[in-house]
């Protein structure tokens, strides 16, 4: 599989769990999302700095 073709698939990937949490869950989805909007920006920051992290970290360990 080419470039293209892994950066689709993986994309698709996202899509897909991204979507599946509020179908199963809408409730808590839409209460946690409110929780995480009410944080200061410097948490929420930190919060995606660690979860970048945490992806590279699976990347390399998968390649």
């Amino acid at each position: 599989m080419d470039l293209a073709g892994s950066l689709l698939l993986a994309v698709a990937l996202m899509l897909i769990i991204e979507g599946a949490f509020p179908f199963v869950f809408p409730v808590a989805w839409r209460d946690t999302f409110r929780r995480i909007a009410e944080r200061p920006p410097h948490h929420i920051r930190i919060g995606g700095l660690i979860v970048m992290v945490l992806g590279l970290v699976l990347l390399l360990l998968a390649t």
